[in-house]
Protein backbone atom coordinates (compact mmCIF):
# COMPACT_ATOMS: atom_id res chain seq x y z
CA UNK A 1 0.00 0.00 0.00
CA UNK A 2 1.41 3.64 -0.91
CA UNK A 3 1.82 5.84 1.50
CA UNK A 4 0.17 9.52 1.33
CA UNK A 5 3.31 10.85 0.58
CA UNK A 6 4.20 8.68 -2.60
CA UNK A 7 0.21 9.32 -3.71
CA UNK A 8 0.39 13.24 -3.77
CA UNK A 9 3.89 12.57 -5.61
CA UNK A 10 2.75 10.49 -8.08
CA UNK A 11 -0.32 13.28 -8.96
CA UNK A 12 2.13 15.78 -8.63
CA UNK A 13 4.00 14.11 -11.44
CA UNK A 14 1.52 13.17 -13.78
CA UNK A 15 -0.41 17.37 -13.14
CA UNK A 16 3.34 18.82 -14.02
CA UNK A 17 5.07 16.22 -15.79
CA UNK A 18 7.95 15.42 -14.57
CA UNK A 19 8.89 14.47 -10.42
CA UNK A 20 9.30 17.22 -8.06
CA UNK A 21 11.52 16.95 -4.86
CA UNK A 22 10.93 18.69 -1.49
CA UNK A 23 11.89 22.58 -2.13
CA UNK A 24 9.84 22.27 -5.76
CA UNK A 25 6.70 21.42 -3.74
CA UNK A 26 7.41 23.97 -0.98
CA UNK A 27 7.89 26.84 -3.93
CA UNK A 28 4.49 25.38 -5.45
CA UNK A 29 2.60 25.42 -2.25
CA UNK A 30 4.00 28.85 -1.82
CA UNK A 31 3.26 30.19 -4.84
CA UNK A 32 -0.74 28.90 -4.90
CA UNK A 33 -0.69 30.92 -0.96
CA UNK A 34 0.80 34.09 -2.65
CA UNK A 35 -1.94 33.71 -6.08
CA UNK A 36 0.80 34.83 -8.29
CA UNK A 37 1.39 31.81 -10.44
CA UNK A 38 2.61 33.00 -13.59
CA UNK A 39 5.30 35.65 -12.09
CA UNK A 40 8.90 35.62 -12.38
CA UNK A 41 10.58 35.99 -9.35
CA UNK A 42 14.37 36.92 -8.51
CA UNK A 43 16.23 34.31 -6.28
CA UNK A 44 15.41 36.28 -2.73
CA UNK A 45 11.98 36.45 -3.77
CA UNK A 46 11.76 32.39 -4.23
CA UNK A 47 12.82 32.72 -0.96
CA UNK A 48 10.35 34.41 0.26
CA UNK A 49 7.93 32.61 -1.74
CA UNK A 50 8.95 29.45 -0.04
CA UNK A 51 9.02 30.53 3.33
CA UNK A 52 4.98 31.74 2.75
CA UNK A 53 4.87 27.58 2.19
CA UNK A 54 6.58 26.86 5.30
CA UNK A 55 4.25 29.40 7.30
CA UNK A 56 1.33 28.22 5.82
CA UNK A 57 2.68 24.79 6.28
CA UNK A 58 3.17 25.19 10.19
CA UNK A 59 0.15 27.45 11.12
CA UNK A 60 -2.29 24.77 11.79
CA UNK A 61 0.21 23.28 14.67
CA UNK A 62 0.29 26.37 15.98
CA UNK A 63 3.45 27.60 15.15
CA UNK A 64 2.59 30.78 12.81
CA UNK A 65 -0.66 32.69 12.60
CA UNK A 66 -1.58 34.96 9.83
CA UNK A 67 -1.68 38.18 9.96
CA UNK A 68 -2.76 39.39 6.21
CA UNK A 69 -1.53 40.61 3.25
CA UNK A 70 0.40 43.77 2.53
CA UNK A 71 0.23 46.39 0.04
CA UNK A 72 1.76 44.33 -2.56
CA UNK A 73 -0.41 40.92 -2.04
CA UNK A 74 1.99 39.38 0.01
CA UNK A 75 0.73 37.44 3.05
CA UNK A 76 2.56 37.64 6.71
CA UNK A 77 2.55 35.62 9.48
CA UNK A 78 3.87 36.07 13.28
CA UNK A 79 5.43 33.63 14.64
CA UNK A 80 3.62 32.11 18.04
CA UNK A 81 6.16 29.72 19.16
CA UNK A 82 9.07 28.62 18.63
CA UNK A 83 9.68 25.33 16.67
CA UNK A 84 11.65 22.63 19.06
CA UNK A 85 15.05 21.57 17.76
CA UNK A 86 14.46 18.42 15.81
CA UNK A 87 16.86 16.02 14.34
CA UNK A 88 16.99 16.72 10.52
CA UNK A 89 15.15 13.20 9.71
CA UNK A 90 12.30 14.21 12.07
CA UNK A 91 12.13 18.25 10.65
CA UNK A 92 12.18 16.13 6.80
CA UNK A 93 8.79 14.25 8.12
CA UNK A 94 7.07 17.24 10.07
CA UNK A 95 7.20 18.98 6.60
CA UNK A 96 6.12 16.21 4.77
CA UNK A 97 3.29 15.45 6.84
CA UNK A 98 2.37 19.09 6.57
CA UNK A 99 2.70 18.63 3.03
CA UNK A 100 0.27 15.95 2.93
CA UNK A 101 -2.44 17.67 5.10
CA UNK A 102 -2.33 21.04 2.83
CA UNK A 103 -2.96 18.80 -0.17
CA UNK A 104 -5.23 16.88 1.92
CA UNK A 105 -7.52 20.00 2.51
CA UNK A 106 -6.98 21.06 -0.69
CA UNK A 107 -8.79 17.85 -2.30
CA UNK A 108 -5.75 17.00 -4.19
CA UNK A 109 -5.17 13.70 -2.40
Amino acid sequence: MKSDWQVLQEKLNERFGNEMDYDAILYLIGLQELGKLHQKFKKDQKLEVMHIAICTLLEPFGFYEYKGRDEEGWPHWELKENLPFLEPKHQNKLIIDAIVDYFKREEFI
